[in-house]
């Protein structure tokens, strides 16, 4: 299982970024995929979850309504748009991939595959 995770990089607070997670390795179509992200000091946190048909999201608060979660089954690719960032959205964002019960759609235990991370910097 390979998730290769790409487009961080440095940008000013209120612009946009968009992240890539490219899969293999694992039929993509039967896997939830996530984001979570970690900063500095700090414990990885849960971003944004979709299930298989992608359809259902899921949103951490902290950013409901400016990030979004895109998951192309035919190019087993996910995205995560990232809009009207903020410098709290700094951190090195991971992609993953699991079989997740509902319970578990926004736990790191629902997951069992990660990628790299790719690093977001955000400044003010």
């Amino acid at each position: 299982v390979q998730l290769q995770a790409s487009g961080g990089g440095l940008v000013q607070a209120g612009e946009s970024l968009r992240l890539s997670c490219a899969a293999s390795g694992f039929t993509f179509r039967n896997y939830a995929m996530a984001w979570f992200r970690q900063a500095p000091g700090k414990e990885r946190e849960f971003v944004a979850s979709a299930r298989y048909s992608g359809d259902n999201a899921y949103y951490a608060g902290s950013v409901k309504g400016r990030f979004a979660i895109i998951r192309d089954n035919a190019k087993i690719t996910v995205y995560l748009q990232m809009n009207s960032l903020k410098p709290e959205d700094t951190a090195v964002y991971y992609c993953a991939a699991g079989r997740p019960i509902i319970s578990q759609i926004m736990e790191r235990s629902g997951f069992g595959y990660w990628g790299q991370g790719t690093q977001v910097t955000v400044s003010s």
